[in-house]
């Protein structure tokens, strides 16, 4: 871009003059006279020359065009660029920042045992948020690592915080066989199917009930008395609602295994593969490596690597596309902690909600449940029980 400046000259024989600059061989591009001033326009070779004349007229820059002229702006806003500069990186950087990583649970010591493996994993305060894709890969590491412990986990970012959902895994420990019970629920639901093998149903199909309220009981009664005590048992199963969150970025990959693979040697020298046979007709994939030999000082390694075709898919999301994507990622993200008997009965969005690079979609479902829950009720004596008699026989 060529550097080009507006000269205003003032005298009394402005014609003269201009007339001077032509004879020096000076390129005048634009020429604006009226009485006794003349706007011209040179570039930098005419500048020079004009600032070199010994002259009483009065020579001023009025405009610049071109490079020069953002220079000059740069020059002239220098401090006021910089600030701003300088703000936008601090504005950028806080607002990518982890303040505060919170995890809901009731225990202490699962509490801790997540907000340690999150910061081995590189989920820290003070340090940078991580993308969706390594977010989703701490969570399956979290999960893999736990599993003995954890039972769901689900990661979510809400501005400069993360907030952390986990379940504990109940172990099914061997228990003393309870000889009377009640059958109760597990959570708050809608019953839906409710039957009774052993027992007194207590509730009917679509009564609303809260969790720990007896649905099948094991205290029997005759004409308003108890009578005896059995081992509940049957079927309870009742609509549950849950809402999942998903957050999306607007641009999205995905990586799938195209069920291709092959076995080969590798040569790895620092983070530089090189096969023993080509790759081709793999354009992207991805390897799991078992390491053969290692080097101790240089990092050079041969490994024997079963290399997996992939399958890369870029996706743009908008709030008018979004929907079924994320009801799917949040349909996949529930069933995670539903039971092989629970399915999903109804989905629907409630909200989307646009920040930034990212989409936030609120899903709601309605999960037919199993609720069942044991209460044991051993030591309840019949005779304790008002109206209640003392034959306590099955």
């Amino acid at each position: 871009m060529n550097n080009k400046y507006q000269v205003k000259i003032t005298g009394k024989n402005i014609k003269r003059f201009i007339k001077d600059l032509i004879q020096l061989k000076i390129k005048i591009y634009d020429l604006k006279i009226q009485k006794n001033t003349a706007l011209i326009i040179v570039d930098d070779r005419g500048l020079t020359q004009i600032k070199k004349i010994k002259t009483s007229y009065q020579i001023s820059i009025q405009k610049l065009y071109g490079l020069v002229k953002y220079k000059n702006i740069i020059k002239k806003y220098r401090f006021f660029l910089l600030a701003s500069f300088l703000g936008i990186i601090l504005i950028y950087t806080l607002s990518n920042l982890i303040f505060s990583i919170e995890v809901e649970h009731e225990k202490q010591d699962i509490r801790d045992l997540i907000l340690t493996d999150l910061e081995n994993f590189g989920i820290k305060k003070y340090h940078f948020q991580v993308s969706y894709k390594e977010k989703e890969k701490i969570k399956k590491k979290i999960l893999a690592k736990e599993t003995n412990k954890i039972e769901w986990l689900e990661i979510e970012k809400r501005g400069t915080k993360y907030i952390v959902k986990v379940e504990e895994r109940i172990k099914n420990e061997v228990k003393k066989e309870v000889k009377y019970q009640n059958i109760i629920a597990k959570k708050d639901a809608m019953l839906l199917k409710i039957s009774a093998v052993h027992g007194e149903v207590k509730k009917k199909k679509y009564d609303y009930v809260k969790k720990g309220d007896v649905l099948i009981s094991g205290l029997i009664s005759r004409d308003e008395k108890i009578v005896s005590k059995t081992k509940a048992d049957g079927i309870v199963f009742g609509e549950v609602w849950y809402k999942v969150i998903v957050d999306l970025p607007k641009k999205y990959k995905t990586v799938e295994k195209t069920g291709n693979n092959k076995k080969m040697l590798e040569l790895k020298i620092f983070n530089q593969s090189i096969f023993m046979f080509s790759l081709s007709p793999y354009k992207t994939y991805t390897i799991d490596r078992n390491l053969l030999f290692k080097n101790s000082i240089i990092p050079i390694s041969i490994n024997y690597s079963k290399i997996y075709e992939t399958k890369v898919t870029k996706k743009n999301y908008q709030m008018s596309n979004v929907k079924e994507a994320a009801i799917k990622i949040a349909s996949n993200k529930l069933k995670e902690k539903l039971g092989p008997k629970d399915k999903i009965i109804s989905k629907k969005v409630l909200k989307k909600t646009e920040k930034n690079s990212r989409i936030i979609v609120e899903v709601f479902f309605k999960v037919e449940e199993d609720i069942k829950d044991i209460e044991n009720i051993e030591d309840i004596k019949i005779e304790d029980i008002e109206g209640g008699e003392s034959d306590t026989s099955n």
